[in-house]
């Protein structure tokens, strides 16, 4: 028997910041999730992707503080396209979201961008060249 990957989870101080940004760049997030503690969604393979506010984690950690520094995860969202990577780029910082690194074509043939989300983590956005 083998552990397997199920969920990724992200702690988030402010939810309807943080889960805005994920509709934002596509996630099927209902609004009323917005004053929840606890948000998950099942992504296209299986896998889940959850926040959580600091106050539920303190809830069962009560000791838990916040890392300081940057952000310690970080997700990648596929685009359609090369065009799509600059485009979803120009829209996010458009919204106010913090562009970490505006797109480029990377040496290993992608057209890569990073973003972070409102806590800090990096979210890249990337296609394939070509």
């Amino acid at each position: 028997m083998h552990p397997r990957l199920d969920l990724i989870g992200i702690i988030v101080s402010d939810m309807a910041r943080s889960l805005a940004f994920y509709r934002a760049l596509g996630l099927d997030l209902p609004p009323e999730a917005d004053a929840e503690g606890h948000v998950e969604t099942t992504l296209p393979g299986g896998i889940r992707l959850a926040w959580d506010s600091e106050a539920v984690i303190r809830s069962f950690d009560p000791g838990w503080e916040a890392p300081s520094g940057g952000g310690r995860i970080g997700l990648a969202f596929l685009c359609d396209g090369p065009a799509e990577v600059d485009a979803a780029y120009a829209r996010l910082v458009g919204m106010g979201y913090e562009g970490h690194r505006p797109p480029w074509d990377a040496f290993w043939g992608q057209r890569y961008a990073v973003m972070h989300d409102p806590d800090g983590n990096g979210v890249d956005l990337f296609a394939p060249l070509g």
